[in-house]
């Protein structure tokens, strides 16, 4: 059974806090429309506009404003849950601690969030957006660029106010950089000449609202919310994962040598890091705190061709652990249908796993709260 929370349209702004109570049947884009006109407000999250909150925001919530402000999970300060039994709990800090702590990371197994209070932001009054665009027709002359990318994202001083997504497709790549504030200031951390260049460049300065639109915009997020039978895989990177040149030539020849089934092909690698490692590892379920780059494959496949699509993602898969054998988990937002519970467990949420198998226990002991990639029983 599947219990869709779209009517959970409860909003309040607290003018002297600044938190806001939110039901979880919003989808990102109406919930910023709501902060935007209460005050001017904003809470970090995803880039894809049809999202709903109450999945996103007790998986993680990483998006462009995560280096800056951390994930969406590091602004909930308290939930009303329900849990198998029936009860209707607050938890927090203070009260079910270990029940808020769950739910930060792997909110799916233990319970239905009905309400977040969250705590919120002044708006950005400006952000600076670059897009390049490279159509070279072949996947192995990106190599180079996504050297230059990688060094750029690998840098400890990374200005936190900057994040940056690397895309690779069948005719070339996509780099976006997003910036929060004034171009002064972006120009100032001299990010500018370490982004690589020699395509399409295109720069935007826009406030708030216009960003998340610009990004959902570029990245064709809108088409999100489409169903459509896809492939993917993703890998969270160290800083000991750091991919090689020689293993980025292997991965960018593959993709170049190697027939996908589909035009429809997307390689993502986003940057992380920043205030992201703020909150410490064991506050919340959430396990990813020292990650900083990941990837995502992304194919949207024909029926008839479907295997082969997936075939392809999984060489590139491989192509990637080939370069980084110690990176081996990754974030549960960024859904691999091809785990089985057992292995999806240990993927998502590494060594969290034993502690959220004991509250699991205790919270939901029938494993009402099931699905093909949730906690298990221990």
């Amino acid at each position: 059974m599947m219990i869709d929370l779209v009517n959970l349209q409860s909003f309040q702004m607290d003018n002297t806090t600044w938190q806001a109570s939110v039901g979880s049947g919003f989808r990102l884009d109406g919930l910023d429309k709501l902060l935007h006109a209460n005050g001017g407000r904003a809470i970090a999250h995803g880039t894809c506009p049809g999202v709903g909150v109450g999945g996103h925001a007790t998986v993680g919530g990483l998006g462009p404003m995560s280096r800056m402000w951390g994930a969406a999970l590091d602004h909930v300060l308290e939930v009303e849950v329900v849990t198998a039994d029936g009860q209707i709990l607050r938890a927090n800090e203070n009260e079910n601690d270990d029940l808020f702590w769950a739910i930060r990371g792997a909110g799916a197994s233990f319970g239905i969030v009905t309400e977040f209070v969250f705590k919120t932001h002044p708006e950005p009054g400006s952000v600076i957006e670059y897009t390049y665009s490279f159509s070279f027709g072949n996947q192995k002359e990106m190599a180079p660029v996504f050297q230059q990318w990688q060094e750029l994202v690998y840098d400890p001083n990374l200005d936190r106010r900057f994040s940056t997504l690397f895309i690779a497709e069948p005719l070339g790549a996509l780099i976006t950089g997003t910036f929060y504030g004034t171009q002064d200031e972006f120009d100032q951390t001299g990010i500018k000449d370490r982004i690589p260049v020699g395509g399409d460049v295109n720069l935007a300065i826009v406030d708030w609202m216009g960003s998340l639109a610009h990004i959902a915009e570029t990245t064709a997020l809108y088409l999100s919310d489409l169903s459509t039978p896809f492939a993917s895989k993703s890998l969270a990177f160290d800083r000991n994962d750091k991919l090689s040149n020689d293993s980025i030539k292997g991965l960018f020849d593959y993709m170049d040598s190697t027939d996908a089934q589909t035009l429809l092909w997307f390689i993502i690698f986003n940057s992380e890091g920043g205030a992201m490692a703020d909150t410490p590892y064991n506050a919340t379920a959430y396990p990813h705190r020292d990650a900083i780059m990941m990837y995502q494959s992304y194919a949207i496949g024909i029926p008839a061709l479907l295997q082969g699509t997936r075939d392809f993602v999984s060489g590139v898969h491989r192509k990637i652990q080939q370069g980084a054998p110690e990176a081996n988990t990754t974030y549960a937002g960024y859904v691999d249908v091809s785990l089985s519970r057992a292995d999806a467990q240990y993927t998502y949420w590494g060594d969290k796993v034993s502690r959220l198998q004991e509250i699991k226990q205790r919270y939901d002991a029938s494993n009402i709260f099931l699905n093909p990639q949730s906690v298990d029983l221990p």
